[in-house]
């Protein structure tokens, strides 16, 4: 064999069809795009929205709702997920359990703005717990183990729908 004779397996390169190049080619006339008018023609945008004049889906609908830009995300961890560490001897319960220990343990892969300890799950280890929010499902479940929750930051409680009431009386 010679560098010379070196060629592809057949039909492993398949030529372009040149389109619009006369009715015998295959792809003549209108070039494959079916009709005349604006959909035949190059640059055509917003053609799937625009309803004939009438106003579109897209703006009759209402607009509800506003997304933070620099809203915090927190990483979501279960206690029956930290017990399965215990449990697997990943995590000492002795020690304190923050966002480091957890990432650690592998059972978080990173800490993003803070943890928030969830409820789900059955927690037997008594365990000294630092995170930055914990439900009140979590919190009751660590602390009937005999632990503590430590949160690091501090949620604002909104008044009860009767206190909010009882101020527009007055």
């Amino acid at each position: 064999m010679k560098l010379n004779d070196l060629q592809d397996n057949p039909g492993a390169r398949k030529e372009r069809m040149r389109i619009g190049r006369g009715i015998g080619s295959g792809k003549g006339k209108t070039g494959g795009r079916g009709v005349k008018g604006q959909k035949a023609r190059s640059g055509v945008k917003g053609i799937r929205q625009f309803e004939g004049g009438q106003m579109p889906l897209y703006m009759r609908m209402p607009k509800r709702g506003f997304n933070k830009p620099n809203q915090a995300r927190y990483a979501e961890v279960n206690i029956g997920r930290i017990q399965a560490a215990i449990d697997a001897g990943a995590l000492d319960a002795g020690k304190k359990i923050d966002a480091a220990a957890l990432i650690g343990a592998g059972v978080l892969r990173r800490a993003l703005d803070g943890v928030r300890l969830l409820g789900v799950g059955e927690l037997k280890s008594k365990l000294a717990i630092e995170v930055a929010y914990a439900s009140a499902g979590a919190r009751a479940a660590v602390e009937k183990a005999g632990g503590s929750v430590t949160m690091t930051e501090t949620r604002e409680e909104k008044p009860a729908k009767a206190e909010m009431a009882a101020k527009k009386g007055k």
